[in-house]
């Protein structure tokens, strides 16, 4: 068995529902399958969008929420 560090691979995948509340379990970065826009909540409170996001794009932040509210992209992992 490997250690976690925050420099290792994901452990796990999981299928993120977007909605405006939080997580079960904060993600440690985010898979988009279909482009757009992603809102998202990180583990230290900050709201941010990223706009454009090309399909397949890994988004390299930890988050607590991902928004229903201005998040046009779809078919989101969260890896963790």
């Amino acid at each position: 068995m490997y250690g976690v560090s925050t420099d290792s691979c994901a452990q796990s995948a999981v299928a993120i529902t977007k909605a405006d509340s939080d997580l079960s379990v904060p993600q440690r970065s985010l898979f988009v399958g279909t482009g757009g826009n992603v809102r998202v909540t990180t583990v230290n409170g900050h709201d941010v969008t990223f706009n454009n996001v090309v399909s397949g794009t890994i988004l390299p932040v930890t988050v607590k929420r991902v928004w229903s509210t201005n998040t046009t992209a779809g078919d989101i992992i969260g890896l963790s």
